[in-house]
């Protein structure tokens, strides 16, 4: 399984229809907290989930916000 970070971007005025999304989709990223500039006038959010593949990634999200999300395989690099 790997790790993919989910990055979504919207406009100010879509922020009630992608919240609202997730009431129609069965996700397990519904209740649970995420990262988001939403609340500071820069309407992104980030997700970090398990998925075999980028698409299953983006299948966790309401179509509407997958469509606006990027996929990107991450991992945990040390620093020097």
């Amino acid at each position: 399984m790997s790790r993919y970070l989910l990055h979504h971007r919207h406009l100010a005025r879509e922020c009630g229809v992608v919240f609202a999304s997730f009431r129609g989709h069965d996700s397990p990223l519904r209740h649970r907290p995420a990262i988001a500039t939403c609340p500071f006038g820069g309407h992104e959010i980030w997700w970090t989930v398990d998925a075999p593949t980028a698409q299953h990634a983006l299948d966790l999200l309401p179509f509407y916000v997958a469509q606006r999300t990027s996929a990107s395989a991450v991992g945990d690099v040390p620093i020097p």
